[in-house]
């Protein structure tokens, strides 16, 4: 079992909260912080690509490079 998620290069890593029952999680390698959770697997994978996406989207709508 893995805790870490990979997409397009970046890597986010996933932790489960019982108390709250959901998985949280944050985009790691990076100056931001960016993060994800998710009730399911499924959803906090869907949910840390939508925030690489977005993070990616925002660098190229300002002409900048990801940090």
């Amino acid at each position: 079992m893995s805790n870490y998620l990979n997409y397009k290069g970046y890597t986010g890593s996933v932790e489960f909260s019982e108390e709250d029952a959901v998985f949280h999680g944050k985009v790691v390698g990076i100056q931001s912080l960016i993060s994800f959770e998710g009730d399911s697997v499924a959803s906090t994978t869907e949910y840390f690509h939508s925030a690489v996406d977005e993070y990616l989207d925002f660098y190229e709508q300002n002409d900048k490079q990801p940090q």
